[in-house]
């Protein structure tokens, strides 16, 4: 989609988008190509839980990894994971009051949170392996472990991209005229977080 940038746009929507273009939807480019990225990754994911419902029934040898699943943990593991988007949400408002402080606590908070999820999902995945339960035992575990294990590295991905924002914001790099990037960070990481709540219910919740 062509991009039309005119000062008069600019200028009503605020300083934030005085240096970016804003596309024909009212949308700067930056934040119209994460829509448009979230938007494939949809199609991605909805391609994995697809072959995961194919192949889930498929565990003629070996483990049948729904009798290995601890329920209670992955739910405490799914709670913290989604309370990031909680200190996500706050770390954006803290940088549209101008409040760079309480920004950079609530990145970490994000980011530490999201790490203590990935190692909870490292310990499961160790405990599954201990238990006989590979990759390579079935087509219903190698589904399981693509589509967790492709959730994990956006998971991973997003904590690296709020230490960079974290480390941007130390150095005085972002500013609160740069408050969309925050915003930008804040949509790919509640995408990740409303992905696993679909998939939860799909591998944990639905028999």
């Amino acid at each position: 989609m062509a991009a039309t940038t005119t000062p008069a746009t600019a200028h009503q929507d605020g300083g934030d988008h005085s240096a970016h273009g804003v596309t024909n939807t009212g949308l700067s480019n930056e934040k119209l190509a994460m829509w448009t990225f979230l938007g494939s990754e949809c199609l991605l994911f909805g391609a994995l839980i697809s072959a995961y419902f194919l192949y889930r029934g498929k565990h003629f040898e070996g483990v049948n990894p729904s009798e290995l699943y601890d329920i209670p943990y992955t739910s405490v593991s799914s709670f913290v994971l989604l309370m990031s988007s909680l200190t996500m949400v706050l770390g954006l408002a803290a940088i549209q009051r101008g409040d760079h402080r309480r920004l950079r606590i609530w990145l970490l908070a994000t980011a530490f949170l999201g790490a203590s999820f990935i190692a909870g999902q490292i310990y499961e995945f160790t405990s599954f392996i201990r238990e006989g339960m590979t990759m390579k035992t079935n087509p219903a575990s190698s589904a399981f472990y693509t589509l967790t294990g492709f959730h994990g590295v956006h998971v991973t991905l997003g904590i690296v991209m709020l230490l960079s924002l974290w480390n941007l914001s130390m150095r005085g790099k972002l500013g609160t005229d740069r408050t969309e990037v925050v915003e930008i960070a804040g949509l790919y990481w509640h995408f990740v977080d409303v992905v696993w709540i679909v998939i939860f219910t799909v591998i944990y919740l639905i028999p």
